[in-house]
């Protein structure tokens, strides 16, 4: 079977006629439910929270988190993007809750630092993988989406990416551009060995991402099944390879880490980190 995300950019494929058939299609509306409803229980927010839906289409996820209730930590206020015009005009047709935004996730996440509590994306970010012109890269997308997300989480937020991976190829370089960009990740599989498997990515930001267990991906699926962990955060201090405070390296670090927050950093030069001479 033919993958969309193989023939059309998103934004082309999900025409009017597209977006119109795939939000009252019964089928895809209950398999977006679900999913959406496995992403809110990984998250287990305790609380209303504000949620960023990445690919957000025509609203079908956004429906669910705002009917979450309270007894179970909602209702959650949500922000959508999508690339897709058309999507979003069927959600704004639908009277969604959300707040929508029209936009490329391969070219960043266009929030400040630190703007929402926690993100879902239910089967979008595979489109990521595709070049659609010969100036643009499937690991240059991701990488600023990647890193464009991770600034727009709170330090201890979470994010639950479903996808479906192409190939063991595609579901790699997209977990390893997302531990690049600073995340825990681990990735989950529902019905696991079967053509309705599903794959999950767990994204964790920061030190207290899990309360009472460190903040480590493990902790958010320790016991599950079927769970591939890919924390790519350093554990601990000290050892082989530690880089000095002061240094060119560890103060090209720092500016990374400030960037993925959105801060704005000078631009590293052959002078970065040399030492002044004392005058006298």
């Amino acid at each position: 079977m033919s993958r969309p995300e193989d023939t059309l950019a998103a934004d082309i494929h999900y025409d009017d006629v597209e977006a119109r058939k795939y939000t009252t299609s019964s089928r895809i509306q209950n398999i977006q439910a679900s999913m959406t409803r496995r992403a809110l229980e990984l998250l287990n927010l305790k609380s209303p929270s504000l949620i960023l839906d990445i690919g957000c289409g025509s609203g079908l996820s956004g429906e669910i988190l705002s009917s979450v209730p309270e007894e179970e930590g909602g209702p959650h206020v949500w922000v959508g993007m999508d690339i897709s015009a058309s999507m979003l005009d069927v959600a704004l047709q639908r009277d969604v809750e959300g707040d929508l935004l029209l936009a490329d996730i391969g070219q960043g996440v266009p929030f400040r630092a630190g703007a929402f509590d926690a993100a879902i994306s239910i089967s979008a970010i595979q489109w990521l993988c595709n070049a659609e012109n010969s100036e643009t890269s499937p690991a240059g997308r991701l990488s600023r989406f990647f890193n464009g997300l991770y600034a727009s989480l709170k330090r201890g937020g979470m994010a639950i990416c479903q996808f479906y991976p192409k190939n063991d190829v595609q579901k790699q370089m997209i977990t390893a551009a997302a531990v690049k960009a600073g995340f825990g990740a681990g990735l989950l599989e529902d019905d696991p060995d079967t053509k309705n498997v599903k794959v999950y990515l767990v994204l964790t930001v920061g030190s207290s991402a899990v309360a009472n267990r460190g903040g480590d991906i493990t902790g958010v699926v320790d016991g599950m099944d079927n769970v591939d962990v890919l924390d790519g955060r350093k554990k601990g201090k000290g050892g082989k390879g530690e880089i000095k405070k002061g240094s060119k390296a560890w103060i090209v670090k720092k500016k990374e880490q400030m960037e993925r927050k959105g801060k704005v950093v000078k631009a590293t030069s052959k002078y970065t980190g040399r030492k002044r001479r004392i005058q006298f």
